[in-house]
């Protein structure tokens, strides 16, 4: 498959080469014109006195013309070596062929030098070969002839060659870099080179060789005295004094190498040196003199006090009390096993996802074709020209990579995504403008026939199954065909969105199926939240094995918004007894946490535990802020916030992206974020900052954003049935005596009823608030301020005293508060009985 891909891929580029036919006619042309010029001028400088005779009877078909091309022949050569540039029209004929081999997109010169360097030559031959030949023959052409007759009658025969040698020497400098400098440098370079290696390979050793003496014999040098001393023992190397030839004419100098004694009060001195240690050494100019130096041996005495050497053994710290019973511990029952009490356990098998058959994409060398000429041709009449383009195909996508002719502006092709789209009569384009990392514009093209990324081809492959992630979470395939994974707890939070039917369910569950099938039920728990009561509700089969709920819960998936407020309270309680623990432990994260726990360094005593990872999955998150508010976002916040390093992950999924939905400070706590296909453009720039979601085609295709670039994912697919045969094998298997129990959350204070309310406290209007709310059946705090004209502090007090007193319900987010008291009536009678 790979192998098609690129075939593919280079049959694209090679397609991209090919010229037009305007360029293949005048560059044929031009190179044809060329040869006959070049043969022409060298045909016409053999026989030019001959054809020289014959010019102006070109129609006269009696005469006929020496030259290789006829009479077209001799005009050439009369036109441009004889009445112009003499030898230099070769040059004439090589730029024509520069050209022609331009216009055939051959760039083996560079064009501006070569113009540059051929125009200093066409000036610079004519007026040489003139001087030379001194206007004799059709060298040097009429050009030549005139200009060195005007330079001599004015500056002489002299200062034409002197203007003749310094032209040449200058271009010769500015073009070879031929400086004094650089050319010392450059014979230093070859220096090293030859003789500085043969030098290299000579021996160095102290040894007598053969060679070394014939070379020196050689040399002449063979010839002078060398003097060698010898040691006092004879178990000592003889050594070979160094020869020195010294430079011409010096004077005799004498060398005195005679050192005084040097005595310390250890009487470890250094041996005494010969008496005889001063040496003349005459110079005579002429003769290589070689002078040789006494080498002083040092005497060895035995020393008058006594040497000891002693190694000090590494002393180890004394370990930690705690250290040491933790080590005993794991010698005597090794490393906790949290997965005793459901030793057991088997994951579930690859044979439960259904298998979709082969998933290899099949390559329609028409289709390529087809949007390739299109792009192309669309782009060029908007005037954008195109040097490469390369195509990458993908599941469901073909991204086409083009490079644009310098000076094209990026802006000018990604203006021009909505008429691609309308000339590839196709949805869904989408242009990458430029594509990071690489220096091209990514053109998304969907495929006709797009093909599946099933569950179980990228859960079943090696990438998948060797991870070391924490939270290994695999969302599909990308473009170039290759598994996408993320890790969970680097995450460490993933933001969900898109519209109904664009796979955002599918997405979730295929993020549960990945985590199920990677992770033991001691080491994750789920909470999930699903306020359409249908989405997750496969998952209860599972809730003694990863589910996590309040104490007093009965369903493990939590559907009533009044559970969710006292769930998300109590993550947060569980948040900060984690942190308790970790703080207490000396450590940062929950891995290095309960690596101290399974090494039996923590004291289950203390209240130590092995923590799991806890993920809380919310379906529809618009739904909780519409109904309840602030009450979900501050501990949702809260949570993004600082969770991650307790273990404590957040999955949230909406299907309405609006800004009073996904709020800044969600925003700002949530940098993975998945988007599937939405409506607007401003849908998109909610959820990812940027636009694209818009523009993608549904079933799967999402984009992913981790914070750093934007990826084009096919999300892979797992249904209904394949769910429900997982927690079926899940929930068949022994599992924990109940869900994991969260910390129970404790009641707030005021909520207690009438019994709170205190009647000799209430404020003066508050029978008066109670008729009009009565009446009117809303508990509202600013009709309150209406119709009593009232502040809104004092308003809210009523308000408040009015919930105490069991006259109106709890807040209710941006809806009015429930009323208890249905008419007046019953009203009066309860504040009766208040007075009572």
């Amino acid at each position: 498959m790979e192998k098609n891909t690129k075939n593919t891929t280079a049959a694209v580029a090679e397609n991209s080469r090919i010229l037009s036919k305007p360029r293949i006619f005048f560059g044929i042309i031009l190179l044809v014109l060329s040869l006959v010029m070049a043969g022409s001028f060298a045909s016409y400088l053999m026989n030019w006195k001959a054809d020289q005779s014959q010019a102006g009877t070109m129609l006269d078909r009696s005469v006929k013309s020496s030259n290789l091309f006829g009479k077209l022949g001799d005009w050439f050569g009369k036109i441009f070596i004889f009445d112009s540039i003499g030898v230099a029209a070769f040059i004439v004929a090589f730029l024509f062929f520069v050209v022609g081999m331009l216009i055939l997109k051959k760039k083996y010169f560079k064009p501006w030098k070569t113009i540059g360097h051929s125009l200093f030559f066409i000036c610079w031959l004519p007026i040489f070969f003139g001087a030379v030949t001194q206007g004799v023959g059709t060298l040097s052409g009429v050009y030549g002839f005139q200009v060195v007759d005007f330079l001599i009658s004015v500056i002489g025969m002299v200062g034409l060659w002197a203007v003749i040698g310094v032209s040449i020497g200058m271009y010769f400098i500015l073009e070879f870099n031929m400086r004094p400098s650089a050319i010392k440098s450059r014979l230093n370079d070859i220096n090293d080179k030859t003789l500085g290696k043969i030098k290299g390979m000579m021996p160095s050793s102290s040894e007598d060789f053969e060679a070394d003496t014939q070379l020196e014999e050689s040399a002449g040098i063979g010839d002078a005295p060398s003097t060698t001393t010898s040691a006092e023992d004879d178990e000592e190397p003889r050594r070979i004094s160094t020869i020195t030839e010294l430079p011409k004419g010096f004077p005799e100098v004498e060398v005195n190498t005679g050192l005084q004694t040097i005595t310390t009060p250890n009487n470890t001195s250094f041996e005494e040196l010969d008496e005889a240690a001063t040496h003349t050494v005459t110079l005579t100019p002429g003769t290589p003199v070689t002078a040789s130096a006494p080498v002083s041996s040092f005497k060895q005495e035995p020393d008058s006090f006594e040497f000891k050497v002693e190694v000090a053994r590494e002393t180890d710290e004394p370990e930690d009390e705690t250290d040491l019973r933790s080590a005993d511990l794991v010698k005597q029952h090794g490393l906790y096993d949290h997965t005793l009490d459901l030793a057991k356990f088997q994951m579930p098998t690859i044979n439960l996802l259904k298998d979709y058959g082969s998933e290899e994409i099949s390559i329609n060398k028409e289709e390529l074709e087809e949007n390739k000429n299109k792009i192309v041709g669309l782009l060029k009449n908007f005037n954008v020209g195109i040097a490469e383009i390369k195509a990458t195909i993908g599941p469901t996508v073909t991204l086409y990579e083009i490079v644009p002719e310098a000076g094209i502006r990026v802006a000018a092709i990604k203006k021009l995504q909505d008429d691609i789209a309308l000339n590839l009569s196709a949805m869904g384009i989408r242009i990458i403008a430029p594509m990071p990392g690489k220096g091209t514009i990514g053109i998304e093209v969907p495929r006709k026939n797009p093909t599946m990324v099933s569950m179980r081809s990228v859960l079943a492959s090696q990438k998948f199954q060797n991870t070391d992630m924490d939270l290994p979470v695999v969302f599909g395939k990308t473009i170039s065909n290759e598994i996408f994974m993320a890790d969970l707890a680097k995450m460490p939070h993933l933001l969900m969105a898109g519209a109904t039917g664009q796979g955002k369910s599918v997405g979730i569950n295929a993020i549960l199926t990945s985590l199920l099938y990677k992770k033991h039920p001691s080491e994750l728990k789920f909470v999930m939240v699903d306020p359409k009561k249908v989405e997750l509700t496969l998952y209860s089969k599972i809730e003694r094995h990863y589910l996590a709920k309040l104490p007093d819960s009965e369903d493990a998936i939590i559907t009533d918004t009044h559970k969710v407020i006292n769930t998300l309270n109590s993550l947060c309680i569980e948040m900060d007894t984690r942190y308790e623990l970790l703080k207490n432990a000396f450590c940062r994260t929950i891995k290095e946490y309960n690596g101290k726990f399974k090494e039996r360094k923590l004291n289950p005593e203390n209240g130590h535990r092995y923590l799991p990872y806890i993920v809380l999955v919310v379906d529809e998150f618009a739904d909780l802020i519409m109904t309840a508010g602030k009450e979900v976002e501050h501990p949702i916040a809260r949570l993004a916030q600082l969770a991650r390093a307790v273990g404590i992950h957040l999955i949230v999924a909406t299907q309405r992206p609006s800004v009073n939905v996904i709020t800044g400070m969600i925003k700002a706590n949530f940098p993975a974020r998945a988007a599937f296909r939405v409506i607007s453009s401003i849908d998109s720039r909610t959820i990812l900052d940027a636009t694209g979601a818009d523009q993608l085609i549904g079933k799967g295709d999402m984009l992913y954003f981790n914070g750093n670039e934007i990826l084009r994912l096919q999300c892979a697919f797992v249904d209904t049935p394949e769910v429900e045969k997982i927690v079926d094998y899940i929930g068949a298997q022994k599992g924990y005596a109940s869900a994991f129990m969260l910390p129970e959350v404790p009641a707030e204070d005021g909520q207690s009823g009438p019994a709170a309310f205190d009647p000799n406290e209430k404020d003066a209007l508050f029978e008066e608030a109670a008729r009009i709310v009565v009446s009117t059946q809303q508990g509202s705090t600013s009709m309150l301020q209406r119709q009593l004209k009232l502040g809104y502090n004092r308003a809210g007090r009523i308000m408040d005293q009015l919930e105490a007193a069991g006259v109106v319900g709890g807040f209710n987010g941006a809806k009015a508060r429930e009323v208890q008291i249905t008419d007046l009536n019953s009203l009066e009678q309860f504040l009766q009985d208040l007075k009572n």
